[in-house]
């Protein structure tokens, strides 16, 4: 196997260890450690699946950033918990004795950002083979020739049986997760769900890009056949992942992009998609990465003997994931970029039946969008939650947000006057009732006003003023049933 050991190593950062460093590996020999090591299984068709625990999501609650006189007056508080610099030290000098107890680590050398000028470099340092492999996957990957003289200017230490001290360590449990933007270092301990890694980078490009002027987005994008990018916002299960995977369009990435005077840009080299129930029919891109060897699957039940999965079973986690590299769908951008957005499309699943199925939004209206950043959670998706709730998520990521909401409102407010850009509200919830009496939007009708909005034909249609929101709902649409695009019209009470 070729040296991809930089030669600015872990010692040059302070970290001493004796043990064997497996540096940059590639998928093969990732997914052989993982297996070998009992961390997962393959599945009969390649992908590795693997179980993450107790923890199946992200443990926001368990997030802290360091307060410090770098971070006193450029985080939002309100949304970020602190940690002091000294629980922050032990917690280090706790992490740092782990490591120098360890007989093996896996370390990856990467990008967050595929636009060179705006990218950060950041080293993740794992004890799990899979994890390696899932970050490999998720972050952008240097090419051969670049990871000699590597130097990291982030670190992320990924632990999952660290146990934390809250006494000791400032934490509120077992589990942390602590951002040091001063020391530029990430550790996380007590979680096997991946996420946490990826997510981390996605918190440090979202407080470090603003202040180039560069807008960090939690949004997937694709770019139309006359290079005509589209922007789509929306928080877990409205549908970024699927509707931006379109075979007629060039996927740049499924959620985390930013906007650059000259282009859109992914910040990852890979896609992560929920998979629970998921259909060869319906999403035949995002289903067939599921078949393939490199893919890492997360909580997917498997059946031991014959390595068959079923994405149906919900058993080990709603939230079952697939992590693939971007180049999994077949129609995807090689430079994981494109030209700066003519659309920009706000997805909300309303659970109450109320939106129509897509909106025309004047800027105002984009930013009051923007800033709610409205969704609603439905039964199952959260624990103790049985009836549609309201939610609302600022900037349609709040929880990765360091900054305050109107540094990104802003920015967005700026890009959109700068590039005269036509902004829709589309309703992936539910038409002719709320949840549980009415049905999900149909994806076929979702996808065909879509399509019409991003090759502007929309424009032409006839719109009516909608009295209570104030946003143009089109009236009628070529290939559309006329009743869906009246919310009122699909209820069977119509008072």
């Amino acid at each position: 196997m070729a040296n991809r050991a930089p030669a600015y190593g872990l010692a040059n950062q302070g970290i001493e260890t004796p043990a064997k460093i497996h540096w940059n590996l590639l998928t093969p020999a990732l997914v052989e450690q993982a297996v070998t090591r009992g961390e997962g299984m393959l599945a009969k068709d390649g992908p590795l699946v693997v179980e993450t625990g107790k923890h199946t999501g992200r443990s926001a609650k368990d997030k802290f950033t360091v307060r410090d006189s770098e971070t006193e007056d450029t985080i939002w508080w309100d949304n970020n918990k602190s940690m002091t610099p000294a629980h922050f030290a032990a917690l280090k000098e706790d992490f740092l004795a782990e490591l120098a107890k360890r007989d093996t680590l896996f370390v990856a050398d990467l990008y967050g950002g595929s636009q060179p000028e705006h990218r950060v470099r950041v080293r993740v340092i794992n004890e799990l083979a899979w994890h390696n492999q899932f970050i490999r996957t998720l972050l952008v990957r240097p090419e051969a020739d670049e990871l000699a003289g590597f130097e990291p200017e982030f670190t992320i230490i990924d632990l999952p049986s660290f146990v934390a001290n809250p006494e000791r360590h400032g934490c509120r449990t077992e589990t942390v997760i602590a951002v040091n933007l001063t020391e530029k270092m990430i550790l996380i301990g007590g979680t096997k769900y991946a996420g946490e890694m990826k997510k981390s980078v996605f918190g440090v490009l979202n407080y470090l890009l603003p202040a180039k002027g560069v807008m960090p987005m939690h949004c997937s994008a694709n770019m139309g056949p006359n290079g005509d990018t589209a922007v789509f916002f929306g928080l877990s299960g409205t549908g970024k992942t699927t509707l931006s995977a379109d075979a007629s369009r060039t996927l740049i990435g499924d959620d985390e992009h930013g906007w650059s005077d000259t282009a859109v840009f992914n910040f990852e080299g890979g896609c992560y998609a929920k998979t629970i129930r998921l259909s060869e029919e319906s999403e035949p891109e995002i289903y067939a990465t599921t078949r393939r060897f490199g893919t890492v699957l997360e909580n997917v039940v498997i059946d031991p003997d014959t390595r068959e999965l079923d994405l149906d079973d919900n058993r080990l986690a709603e939230n079952t994931r697939a992590a693939y590299p971007i180049h999994f769908i077949p129609n995807a951008s090689e430079e994981n970029m494109g030209p700066v957005p003519k659309n920009i499309v706000m997805l909300t699943a309303d659970a109450f039946g109320v939106l129509p199925p897509i909106a025309k939004l004047t800027p105002d209206q984009a930013m009051y969008h923007f800033l709610s950043g409205y969704t609603a959670k439905v039964a199952g998706t959260e624990i103790g939650v049985t009836e549609p709730e309201a939610t609302f998520s600022t900037c349609f990521g709040a929880p990765f947000m360091p900054r305050h909401p109107s540094v990104y409102g802003n920015l967005l407010k700026e890009r959109i006057a700068k590039g005269n850009v036509d902004c829709w509200l589309v309703n992936t919830g539910w038409t002719g009732g709320k949840y549980g009496v009415g049905m999900r939007m149909p994806i076929k009708a979702t996808r065909a006003l879509l399509n019409a909005a991003l090759d502007g034909s929309l424009k032409n249609a006839e719109f009516r003023k909608d009295p209570y929101f104030g946003f143009e709902v089109p009236v009628a649409v070529a290939g559309v049933d006329a009743s869906i695009l009246n919310p009122r019209e699909t209820w069977a009470d119509k008072d």
